[in-house]
C-alpha cells in the first residue's frame, strides 16, 4: 500500500482547522496542523510535507508572506505545490496570490470534493515531472552549456565561457536536445528549465 501522502494545512481558525484535517484524513492523506504563518514556515522547514494548504489571513505572517519566504528558499520547495484556502474571495486577492506562484486558491467554505480532486491533480503533475526528470539523465556539461542557451548566448559565446571549442559545445548541447526530445536548442533551454533540470 502507498504511503499516505504529507499534507501541512495552515489556519488560524482551530475549529476550520480540525475540519480539513478530519476530512483529508478520511482520504488517506496524512495532515499536519499548523496554526498561524510563522508556526507553518517552521513546519515546512521541519516536515517538508508534498503539499501546503495555506490560509491568507493570520497572525505573526499572512500566507502571502510564507509563500514569499519560501520562494526566496527555491529551488529546495520548486516542487512543492502550494494551495491557498481563504475566505478572501475578491479578485485583487487571488492575482496576488497566484502572482506569488501558488498552484490554487480556493475561497471558503470549502467543497472537500473539489479541494480532494484539486490535491490529487497536483500532486499527480508533481510526480509526473519527477518521474520525467529521473528519466532524463544529462551531464554536467551538457547542464552548463544548455544553461547558458536559456541566457540567449550563441555557441561561440558559450565557448568562450566555459573555455571550450564551439565543436564541443554544439557536442554537448546537440546530446542535451535528444536526451530531451527537443527539435531545437532553444526548445530544449526551455524543456530543462521548465523542468528544474537547469537553474537560470
Amino acid at each position: 500500500m502507498e504511503t499516505p501522502k504529507k499534507l501541512l494545512c495552515i489556519e488560524d481558525d482551530r475549529e476550520t482547522a480540525h475540519l480539513i484535517a478530519e476530512e483529508l484524513a478520511e482520504c488517506n492523506f496524512e495532515v499536519v496542523l499548523a496554526h498561524d504563518g510563522q508556526e507553518g514556515f517552521a513546519a515546512i522547514l521541519k516536515v517538508m510535507p508534498d503539499l501546503v494548504l495555506c490560509d491568507i489571513s493570520m497572525p505573526s505572517m499572512s500566507g502571502f508572506e510564507v509563500l514569499e519566504r519560501l520562494t526566496w528558499l527555491e529551488p529546495r520547495f520548486n516542487s512543492m505545490p502550494f494551495i491557498f484556502l481563504t475566505a478572501l474571495a475578491d479578485r485583487e486577492n487571488e492575482l496576488q496570490g497566484r502572482q506569488l506562484g501558488a498552484d490554487d486558491y480556493i475561497t471558503k467554505p470549502i467543497d472537500f470534493e473539489m479541494l480532494v480532486l484539486i490535491i490529487n491533480s497536483r500532486l499527480a503533475r508533481v510526480k509526473r515531472r519527477d518521474l520525467w526528470t529521473d528519466h532524463v539523465a544529462l551531464s554536467d556539461r551538457e547542464i552548463e552549456t544548455l544553461k547558458w542557451v536559456a541566457r540567449g548566448k550563441t555557441s561561440a559565446e558559450i565557448a568562450q565561457i566555459l573555455g571550450l571549442s564551439k565543436r564541443t559545445v554544439d557536442f554537448h548541447v546537440e546530446n542535451a536536445r535528444l536526451k530531451l526530445s527537443a527539435t531545437t536548442r532553444v526548445e530544449a533551454a526551455v524543456k530543462a528549465a521548465t523542468n528544474r533540470l537547469i537553474d537560470v
